[in-house]
């Protein structure tokens, strides 16, 4: 299956213009896969218009046109999914069989469970584990230690042998074959970006991350990393992984048999563009103006809490049948109505909480919620 992919998952993607966001460090690992199998991938760069003589660049990019082209070729002349990471080869269609698994699941939580368990089935080389805390769902890459074999039987005529590890080596490499760094970062980030493009395509939704971590250096391109992986991204971690907002995990799948022969088609279109709409968005930003009050008075903050551009955050709200202002309105009033109800703060400082800059607007927006001013309203909840 074609990942689903190294494209910025923003507005970018609704133009005609393509962006060049794929770092060409990805190309040089899938090369890495064609010297490991001893083919040649002049073809493949053909068919994806890449300049042999553009790949040595460090920070040089590519388009997700030009990524999908050269990884779907590659997958399909090594026969393996995976691209050289790990032990054996992953024949094609090994993870439409994944999506297959998956699709019958009530919700993405048990949806995403299986894609873990039998991810491993496929690939033991790592392990994929979903766990939720804190209403922060978290999908982890566990690397096991390298194992000696090269890929299963039948493939070690294909694949060229590996050194053996010398005594004393510091260099870290947990995936199998002694992975070259290039190789695992391109594998972690595809397996990541893989999970996450299912989901989003499995409940139709965008689900922006929290958060994303990797177990290497900085690499020269990390700027590319804003657009890989929305939310901030660090590096040196202990592990791999992703963090969102777990209550992505109770929506219901919203894709059948048909959708999902169709996605394995034309895998970077069906999941990449679906992340536009982000069915949570409303919850996200009422419970992001209640527990930022002081900190979301613009657009701008409040985009920027929710990691979205303030256009993409008026026109998502606006396909889900609300207004910012609205959700604004609607926050502030049950604010400002609870503590005018629970407390006897002076009415000041229950304008500052419930998010506004002066007592004079407060009372203004008050009166025209309830018709009344707070202080009004205050002597007329009070028991007599």
């Amino acid at each position: 299956m074609p990942d689903p992919e190294f494209l910025a998952h923003s507005d970018a993607m609704a133009t005609s213009t393509p962006v060049a966001a794929t770092p060409m460090a990805f190309v040089q690992a899938i090369l890495l896969a064609y010297a490991r199998y001893g083919k040649d991938p002049a073809q493949a760069l053909q068919q994806a218009q890449i300049a042999p003589e553009d790949i040595p660049r460090p920070r040089g990019r590519i388009t997700a046109w030009q990524m999908e082209r050269l990884s779907e070729a590659a997958m399909r002349e090594l026969d393996d999914e995976a691209l050289g990471w790990f032990s054996r080869r992953l024949p094609w269609g090994s993870y439409g069989m994944l999506a297959r698994a998956s699709i019958s699941a009530p919700t993405l939580h048990l949806a995403l469970s299986r894609w873990c368990r039998h991810h491993g089935l496929i690939a033991p080389d790592i392990s994929l584990a979903l766990d939720v805390k804190d209403d922060v769902a978290t999908i982890r890459i566990t690397e096991h230690p390298a194992t000696r074999g090269g890929c299963a039987a039948g493939d070690s005529a294909q694949v060229k042998e590996e050194p053996a590890a010398r005594a004393g080596d510091t260099e870290q490499s947990p995936l199998p074959h002694n992975l070259p760094e290039p190789m695992r970062e391109f594998c972690l980030v595809s397996v990541l970006r893989n999970i996450l493009g299912v989901a989003c395509w499995l409940v139709d939704s965008r689900i922006p991350l929290q958060a994303a971590q990797f177990p290497f250096d900085a690499p020269a391109h990390q700027s590319a990393y804003a657009i890989l992986f929305s939310g901030p991204t660090t590096f040196s971690a202990d592990h791999a992984a992703i963090h969102f907002d777990a209550r992505y995990l109770n929506l219901p799948l919203r894709r059948d048999e048909k959708a999902l022969q169709q996605m394995l088609q034309h895998a970077l279109p069906l999941t990449v563009l679906q992340y536009r709409r982000d069915r949570l968005l409303v919850q996200r930003v009422r419970q992001t103006l209640a527990t930022h009050a002081q900190q979301t008075h613009s657009a701008e903050a409040l985009a920027a809490l929710l990691h979205v551009s303030p256009r993409t955050l008026h026109r998502q709200l606006k396909e889900e049948g609300a207004t910012l202002q609205g959700l604004k309105d609607e926050v502030r009033q049950a604010r400002a109505i609870e503590l005018l109800n629970r407390t006897d703060r002076p009415i000041k400082q229950v304008a500052e909480a419930a998010g506004f800059q002066n007592e004079k607007s407060f009372i203004r927006a008050f009166r025209g919620w309830t018709g009344q001013s707070p202080a009004e309203f205050r002597r007329q909840s009070v028991p007599a």
